[in-house]
């Protein structure tokens, strides 16, 4: 979806028709897509056995916490490479796309800002959260909130770990990349599988202040519910791109607490919108600290940051990103100056909470906030 310039609200969000059509039709031919990239990494065995997946970069957290820009970021290091926006619908032979696609003469985007009206610009090169379709569809109870979402090493499925990493060095390959870089709010739920299959991989994961954070939550939904009301395609388009956070569809993540996955859901569903985000809110980085805290290894490769440092103390946070991920900051000095110049507070939207709304944040969300350094 592609933010339209003669709209500043619920119509900024704009569904284009042979998108949509197309995301439909790889959607209902999934299977055959899939083989078709098992054939692919058949045809480039030679050409990608020697790719090494070298301490590959996941950027996760809950959604609204400065995980695109993170992204935005890094992507422009020399030696990185993600999934972009046109690699969407498209995503199950990346080699034999990305290849055709450096061999056209498409003219330069002009940048625009994406749906979510949240300042960032878009072109179809920038990096999007695209892996989810391989996740579900060797998963496919990833998104279903009556069971636990979440995957560890007793989930490790031996189809999926080829058929993944075999796309990533495709990936790799056809991009002249030494590193992958994926944004996924969902690889929440997924850090010790993925710590067990890569484990010098580095997770980067921004945090955000309970009551801005449920704002810029609760403000997202009610854009795309505002825009579905105009354009029915938007709830479809979201499901066929693997976002489940807003829209008519919406699904939250099981973490694995059913009491606390009820508690969401009847919140919702009464349309107590910042209950349940408060619980969702929560859930999520209490599920984070208990790994972060856990005894082993992961706590190492993670870094734990705050999205208002990143936009207050933007060099300090982006050098030490760098020194995380190991990514060589010599040549990423103009990207690092740009950022620093550039990285800011939201000042375009303030939360606007009732007395109890503050008050209910504050009674389900006080103790995690606290452990992450935040005042309520």
């Amino acid at each position: 979806m592609t933010p339209s310039t003669n709209n500043k609200r619920a119509g900024r969000v704009s569904v284009p028709s042979v998108l949509h059509w197309k995301s439909r039709f790889f959607a209902a031919t999934g299977r055959l897509w899939r083989s078709l990239g098992n054939f692919e990494s058949r045809v480039l065995a030679d050409e990608i056995k020697s790719v090494e997946i070298d301490a590959p970069i996941y950027v996760t957290s809950l959604a609204r916490s400065g995980t695109t820009v993170v992204t935005e970021m890094l992507a422009e290091h020399a030696a990185v490479t993600s999934h972009r926006y046109s690699d969407f619908p498209a995503v199950w032979t990346p080699y034999w796309r990305n290849w055709l696609e450096s061999r056209a003469r498409n003219p330069p985007a002009t940048p625009v800002e994406r749906a979510h009206g949240d300042r960032i610009q878009i072109t179809n090169d920038s990096p999007e959260a695209v892996e989810e379709l391989i996740w579900s569809s060797f998963f496919p109870q990833l998104h279903d909130q009556d069971t636990s979402n979440v995957l560890g090493t007793e989930q490790r499925n031996p189809s999926f770990d080829r058929y993944y990493t075999e796309h990533i060095r495709k990936l790799l390959a056809v991009r002249g990349a030494t590193r992958y870089l994926a944004k996924g709010n969902y690889n929440l739920s997924r850090l010790t599988y993925l710590h067990s299959l890569f484990p010098d991989a580095r997770f980067l994961i921004p945090m955000r202040h309970p009551v801005n954070h449920i704002a810029s939550l609760v403000k997202q939904h009610k854009l795309f519910i505002e825009a579905h009301a105009l354009d029915q395609r938007v709830g479809r388009q979201l499901e066929l791109a693997g976002h489940w956070e807003f829209g008519p569809f919406r699904r939250f993540v099981n973490l694995g607490d059913p009491q606390v996955a009820r508690a969401i859901n009847k919140a919702w569903s009464a349309g107590h919108e910042v209950l349940g985000w408060a619980h969702y809110w929560n859930s999520s980085y209490r599920f984070i600290l208990n790994i972060y805290n856990s005894i082993g290894s992961i706590n190492k490769v993670i870094y734990l940051f705050k999205y208002e440092d990143l936009c207050t103390q933007s060099a300090t946070i982006i050098d030490r990103i760098l020194g995380h991920t190991r990514l060589d900051a010599g040549t990423f000095a103009a990207t690092r100056a740009d950022y620093e110049s550039r990285l800011s507070l939201p000042d375009y939207y303030q939360p606007d909470f009732s007395v109890q709304e503050m008050e209910t944040i504050k009674a389900i969300c006080g103790k995690t906030a606290n452990e992450l350094g935040y005042t309520l």
